[in-house]
């Protein structure tokens, strides 16, 4: 039959894991769905970080290459120049030997102001390039720009740097070759006190002894230059490269048309973002909302570099709006995903959830089985136990009340004989008719007070032996009072000389509990100074508070314990004494009580001490009590 207690156990070996496993398989199908969703989110974010990354890199990397071509453009544009005068010249040096050879039977004057002529009117790069000639001893034969210039020295001339430039062409002269020189002019218009940087070409002409020579400003050769790049960029760009000058401009962009004609809506802050990064970081990237050329605001990241010399920042970008549509797709494709991903994981869920709940329904019968089996084999030893464990019980009880009932006989033997005295002397004056009424008194208050000693030892024995199992408050100058006063007649036979030094420590215990481990060890020290006939028979006791514990240590001096038993003494059925004298379950009762039903710590060991200058060694219990 079994009990409620074990049909529960039944019940929670049957259902707990049922329930476990249910919830393990739900927690795990939340915890794997969760993490879908997290992954979910991550590769959404990761798409987002790599094409934002991506695309930057793109753009990045179509600006570098737009600015190497700028830069390349810009190196070379000197090289291109002098490139380009020195055909220049070669066509005019071409045209003076064509005229030479066809009337080289006329006088050089002549030929040379038909040179002249044929050369005067000639314009090239805009307008701006012209041939000018000099002979060897530095007058300039032609200048179109101003003929009253013409037929005058300037072989002292000299540029804005100190630099003799006319000495070259009549070094060139001398030397009947070709030069290219470099000297720094003011333009013939309204620039006159600004200088520029000139390249110019001399070609030797052997017939006349003459220079044939033109010129041109680096800048404005640069700017045709610029022109050619911005022409390039408005007509082919097809990945939306832009470039803003200084003065907030928009020179080059696929849309100039349609930005120009919506320029109302220009946003000079973006424009001036741009320059500020290209002015002070060099190169950057930017995010903005732009609307140059539709009405709707779309956001922008644009990567934007600098071209100092030139007063430009040159950039391209994407829209996010792009990344939007990109992300849309993929998370289609995520979501189809993420539900198959969720209808296999319930289904994987479910059968594994199915599976354990079999294998534990079959595990909790046969552990039902064995239980049930077991159990019989476990109660027959529990009542051996049990039988056992009354027995020692009964037996220790016995043999406290012998000790008790020697006890009470000592405590009693000193009352009843002031009774019996008291008593014989109101006989012995009563017959001799000497009895006065003051002796009668005294010997009736003998009578009363050792009765009352005997009515208070009877209250304390009975006490002592009531059953008592709840625990109460009690300090520990009581208890050892109490059980002391309960053995101290027999100490007193004995000559046994009881010191004490207690801390008055208040403690949560089991009070007869404790007084009969107390008495037990006691006892049982006094046994040993009687037995080994100790002539100052010394128990000490001491009691202190250790680490929120109660310690509680009882020595005496009968020379320790023996260390082949020390280890046995608290066996049950150990005794050293006569087997009439002793049971051996005495210490094995008192280290029960104190460590089943008080949670405590029972020990022995020999140790020394000292009292009064004077050493002694002994045996040494030792109580931990918790206090509370």
């Amino acid at each position: 039959m079994l009990r409620k207690s074990e049909k529960r156990l039944l019940q929670l070996i049957k259902y707990a894991p049922i329930i476990f496993i249910i919830s393990l398989s739900l927690l795990i199908t939340y915890i794997l769905l969760l993490n879908n969703q997290a992954y979910y989110k991550k590769e959404i974010r990761k798409i987002e970080t790599s094409f934002t990354h991506q695309k930057k890199e793109e753009i990045k990397l179509e600006v570098e290459k737009f600015y190497q071509y700028i830069i390349y453009q810009k190196n070379k544009s000197e090289d291109k120049l002098k490139h380009e005068l020195k055909e220049r010249v070669n066509e005019a040096y071409n045209i003076a030997h064509n005229i030479y050879l066809e009337n080289k039977d006329k006088d050089k004057k002549i030929i040379l102001k038909m040179i002249k002529d044929a050369l005067r009117n000639i314009r090239f790069n805009g307008g701006r390039g012209y041939y000018f000639i000099h002979d060897i001893k530095g007058n300039n034969l032609l200048y179109p720009l101003n003929q009253n210039l013409e037929n005058k020295n300037y072989i002292n001339l000299k540029d804005k740097k100190e630099y003799f430039f006319v000495k070259k062409i009549v070094e060139t002269i001398k030397n009947k070759t070709e030069s290219f020189d470099t000297y720094y002019w003011s333009k013939p218009s309204k620039e006159e006190n600004r200088v520029h940087k000139k390249v110019s070409f001399y070609k030797y002409f052997p017939v006349l002894n003459i220079s044939i020579g033109t010129g041109e400003y680096l800048n404005d050769f640069e700017n045709s230059i610029k022109r050619d790049i911005l022409k390039y960029i408005n007509k082919i760009n097809d990945k939306y490269l832009f470039i803003v000058d200084y003065k907030k401009n928009i020179l080059g962009h696929k849309a100039l048309e349609k930005i120009n004609k919506k320029s109302e809506i220009l946003n000079d802050d973006i424009i001036l973002k741009v320059i500020n990064i290209a002015k002070n970081k060099k190169e950057g990237f930017l995010t903005y909302s732009e609307n140059f050329i539709t009405d709707k605001k779309r956001e922008k990241t644009s990567f934007i570099k600098n071209i100092p010399k030139w007063h430009w920042a040159i950039g391209m970008g994407f829209y996010k709006d792009k990344l939007e549509i990109i992300i849309k797709q993929k998370k289609k494709e995520a979501n189809k995903i993420k539900k198959q991903y969720i209808i296999n994981i319930l289904l994987i869920s479910i059968t594994i959830t199915l599976v354990l709940l079999l294998i534990s329904c079959y595990i909790s019968n046969q552990i039902k089985k064995k239980f049930i089996k077991y159990k019989e084999i476990i109660y027959k030893e529990i009542d051996k136990n049990k039988q056992k464990d009354n027995l020692l019980t009964q037996q220790s009880k016995m043999a406290t009340m012998g000790e008790m009932i020697g006890n009470i006989t000592h405590q009693w033997r000193q009352p009843l004989s002031l009774i019996s005295t008291a008593a014989s002397s109101i006989k012995i004056q009563k017959e001799f008719g000497i009895l006065n009424d003051k002796d009668l008194n005294d010997d009736l208050k003998m009578i009363t007070d050792a009765t009352m000693h005997l009515s208070k030892t009877i209250d304390d024995f009975k006490n002592f032996f009531k059953p008592n199992k709840n625990k109460s408050y009690f300090t520990t100058t009581y208890i050892l009072e109490k059980s002391i006063n309960l053995i101290s007649a027999q100490f007193k036979f004995k000559n046994i000389e009881i010191i004490k030094q207690i801390d008055n420590i208040e403690l949560f215990q089991l009070e007869n509990e404790l007084i009969q481990v107390l008495i037990n060890i006691l006892n049982n020290a006094k046994d040993q100074l009687t037995i080994k006939n100790i002539e100052h028979k010394i128990i000490f006791i001491k009691t202190y508070k250790k680490d929120e514990q109660l310690i509680i240590s009882i020595k005496d001096n009968a020379g320790g314990i023996n260390k082949e038993i020390i280890d046995k003494i608290f066996d049950a059925y150990f005794t050293t004494k006569e087997t009439e004298n002793g049971t051996g379950i005495g210490l094995y009762m008192s280290k029960e009580i104190i460590s089943k039903h008080m949670r405590g710590e029972l020990i022995v060991k020999n140790s020394n001490f000292e009292i009064k200058q004077k050493k002694y060694y002994g045996a040494n219990f030792i109580i931990k009590l918790p206090l509370y």
